[in-house]
């Protein structure tokens, strides 16, 4: 019985290890962002506990090779690691106010404190597979089959870790109550095994789960951050998302994880955004005039988020097909329920964006790319194959328009894009959305030139179109750049996007001079 209990008990502790982890991610995400360096930080940091927990477990195993041992360091685990979620809630709300600031200092500063606080329950939980061994281990000739046996049981629960947070209990129940699911889990595991040495000792530490209960009662309720305008937010097995609504007017904005960017704006007598999503009407008009508005046959949208782009398409061009694709089925809802993103010409198809357009039969006058996961875009969206696959579902005389990130000062992400923008369409454009740190990408399947946008808005004008149409020509006229020449091609086999825009985010915030791809 002792040994069978043994194995369920290391079972758990890699499931919880690993759902620490994944856990772990959302907690910082939520504020700090999904960026590869915030990932890099949290795995690096939790191997390196990990390993302090090997090295202590295996000493601590020789020096007092009880069971009772074990299953105290266990349930001190599970405890620590249930605290997490409270002790980080008023660092975190501190951070997140810095994120807004922009402040470095208390950003970094609350970043590294919440994850020193994931050092005990992980370290402690690194102790339980050599702890194990030595308690499994009875015949010294049988110690490769006993280590090899715990380990495998170790790993298998830590599938199930991976999966079981962000499939299901993340989108549940939310970041902070999974860590609480999975503490009083293995604290349940814990109790019974200590129990099963002595119940005297497994009263005494009762007190661990009552006092979590409590501390999460005071210190979970509310939203996960205090963001002015909030009316509603929701964990999903992607984002973090949040819509605010600023009064008076009612414009509400979606925003994801950080909270940095705005991915939609709505509001019901809303023409003219000022933002990111008017450029993306102009795109048929690069091609030499007359365009009327008729001309627009379809759109596709990869990156719909709660459909601002479809709603304005809709209103300037009518009832024209959309296919949107968007990956997270919950940003869809919100879309529905808070955006009256309820269009019947708009397609929602919920599917990564370069997936769902390879498998399109149909044909567009405008393919629109606008799918950040802030700061980055989706690396497999940036390269010379996905835009092939752009140019193959346009029309004769279609056009893509993307989004791309820069600093005030930092245009090394245009110019690669613009690179491999050119090697597939004929013509780029260039435009940037003023008081942002958005550039407007368009590549034109037959050769165009800047004067055909400026002739095309005088004869609009003369038609009378409609005023959002109108207005986005003319911002997109007084901001257009200069294409810069660029030799350089992302390609599904070579794309560093991530490492060039954590370089220029990192240059950014600290103010220093990072040479990437220069």
């Amino acid at each position: 019985m002792q040994q069978r209990y043994l194995n369920v008990t290391v079972f758990a502790a890699g499931m919880t290890t690993l759902a620490i982890e994944l856990s772990a991610s959302r907690l910082l995400g939520n504020i700090f962002g999904t960026s590869n360096i915030v990932w890099a930080n949290i795995i690096g940091l939790i191997l390196v506990y990990l390993a302090a927990g090997y090295f202590i477990g295996g000493r601590w195993a020789d020096r007092s090779p009880y069971a009772d041992t074990f299953y105290r360091l266990i349930a001190w685990g599970a405890f620590t690691a249930g605290l997490i979620p409270i002790v980080a809630r008023p660092v975190l709300l501190n951070a997140a106010r810095a994120v807004e600031r922009l402040d470095s200092a208390v950003m970094i500063g609350s970043f590294i404190v919440v994850l020193i606080l994931f050092s005990l329950p992980v370290t402690l939980l690194g102790c339980v597979s050599p702890f194990a061994i030595r308690l499994a281990i009875s015949d010294t000739e049988q110690a490769g089959r006993v280590s090899g046996r715990i380990y495998a049981l170790s790993t298998l629960g830590s599938i199930l870790g991976t999966f079981l947070p962000v499939l299901l209990l993340i989108p549940w129940i939310g970041t902070a109550r999974t860590f609480l699911v999975f503490s009083f889990g293995l604290l349940a595991v814990a109790l019974i095994g200590l129990g099963m040495e002595s119940w005297r000792s497994a009263v005494k530490q009762v007190w661990m789960p009552i006092l979590l209960i409590i501390l999460a009662a005071i210190a979970l309720p509310g939203p996960v951050k205090n963001t002015t305008g909030l009316i509603y937010e929701k964990e999903s097995a992607y984002n973090y998302i949040q819509v605010v609504e600023e009064k008076p007017g009612g414009i509400r904005y979606l925003l994801l994880n950080e909270g940095q960017g705005i991915h939609s704006v709505y509001a019901p007598d809303l023409e003219v955004t000022y933002g990111t999503w008017d450029y993306f009407l102009v795109a048929p008009f690069f091609n030499t005039p007359p365009v009327p508005l008729e001309s627009v046959d379809r759109l596709g949208l990869v990156g719909l988020a709660a459909g601002t782009i479809a709603k304005q398409y809709t209103q300037v061009f009518g009832p024209v097909p959309i296919d949107g694709w968007e990956i997270d089925p919950d940003i869809v809802e919100t879309g529905k329920l808070l955006f009256s993103m309820n269009e019947p010409n708009l397609n929602v198809i919920v599917a990564d964006g370069r997936w769902g357009l390879a498998r399109s039969t149909a044909r567009y006058s405008v393919i629109g790319v606008d799918a950040y996961r802030l700061p980055y875009i989706p690396w497999h969206l940036t390269t010379q194959e996905f835009f092939l696959e752009v140019y193959d579902h346009l029309e004769s005389n279609g056009v893509m328009v993307i989004n791309v990130g820069r600093t005030p000062d930092d245009r090394r992400l245009i110019e690669a894009m613009v690179g491999t923008v050119g090697s597939v369409f004929s013509t780029v454009h260039v435009v940037d959305v003023p008081n942002t740190f958005n550039t407007i990408l368009y590549g034109t399947v037959q050769p165009t030139d800047a004067e055909s946008l400026v002739a095309n808005h005088i004869l609009l004008q003369n038609e009378g179109a409609p005023l959002a149409l109108l207005d986005s020509m003319k911002r997109a006229i007084d901001n257009l750049q200069p294409t810069p020449k660029s030799d350089i091609v992302f390609t599904d086999d070579w794309a560093p996007v991530e490492t060039l825009t954590n370089a220029m985010a990192i240059q950014f915030i600290l103010g220093g001079e990072l040479d990437i791809l220069r």
